[in-house]
């Protein structure tokens, strides 16, 4: 019997992700298995049967707009026939309410050509210590590349304190959204210093029709030798109990040569040990 592109692609992919499987900390194993699971789902149901199971009414995806999930599966959209895909990098913060998975996947309608990308999920966990989707987006690419190994730290809850008043979680959250929009200040400066300046070192990065780019000097490398400009908004921030993870989205216009585009971006902060807030994670898709 002769396998269809799709499906030696797929049989690739599912060989790769067994050997990723191995025994993972007890911590950030949880976000990861919730991952996996919503994943295994979609192989086995369907990709609706896969989202519907990691939303709540207060989840929100981008499609490239952003919807509130739950309103946008119930509307029964017009969603890919096969969606595959398996978690290459998460964070979760010490508070274990707040995590980030992202990763490679492949989706496709019956009929038509496979499709490539990146997904991103930021998710936050329920009274019942049940994972789900805070926000998720995509962006696409060709999908030329092997996913790079599985990247993960297994946070050590100790030396900090849950901080739950509304006023203190106020004030945490100004504090990301005064650093972005210094961050996008910089930007309509100088590119290359602002992100030179506010990126992690391992920073991942997410750009439409680009394999993911790992590593603060390849991201400005690609910036530079593709001469793109970025400008950005921010419109809203989130950040875990614990303190030390955060997110960030906004609008972004972004000068490509000699075209300008519209985008959207989410960025995942991260404090680092020299208490500076650095992006370990960038997706920037079209609005």
């Amino acid at each position: 019997m002769r396998l269809s592109l799709f499906s030696t692609s797929c049989l690739a992919f599912a060989l790769m992700t067994s050997v990723s499987k191995a025994q993972l900390p007890d911590k950030i194993g949880g976000l990861i298995s919730a991952d996996r699971n919503a994943a295994a789902i979609s192989k086995q149901q369907s990709p609706y049967d896969a989202l519907s199971s990691i939303i709540d009414k207060e989840s929100v995806f981008y499609v490239p707009s952003a919807v509130n999930a739950l309103n946008y599966l119930n509307n029964r959209p017009n969603i890919s026939d096969v969606m595959i895909w398996e978690p290459n990098f998460a964070l979760l913060a010490k508070s274990q309410e707040f995590g980030v998975t992202s990763g490679k996947i492949q989706f496709q309608k019956v009929g038509a050509v496979q499709r490539n990308g990146q997904y991103i999920i930021i998710w936050k966990r329920n009274k019942k210590g049940d994972w789900k989707v805070d926000l998720r987006a995509e962006v696409e690419n060709y999908g030329k590349n092997e996913p790079k190994e599985l990247f993960y730290v297994e946070p050590d809850d100790s030396g900090y304190q849950m901080q739950r008043s509304k006023a203190r979680l106020q004030q945490r959250e100004e504090i990301i959204m005064s650093t972005d929009e210094l961050f996008s200040k910089v930007l309509m400066a100088d590119n290359q210093a602002a992100y030179k300046e506010f990126l992690d070192d391992d920073v991942r990065f997410y750009f439409p029709w680009q394999e993911e780019i790992s590593g603060k000097n390849n991201v400005l490398n690609f910036l530079k030798k593709q001469r793109i400009d970025i400008v950005t908004t921010p419109v809203k921030v989130g950040r875990a109990y614990s303190g030390e993870l955060a997110y960030s989205l906004g609008t972004a216009v972004v000068y490509d040569k000699d075209k300008e585009v519209k985008f959207n971006y989410i960025r995942v902060w991260k404090l680092s040990s020299d208490y500076q807030w650095r992006v370990a994670l960038e997706m920037l898709f079209e609005r």
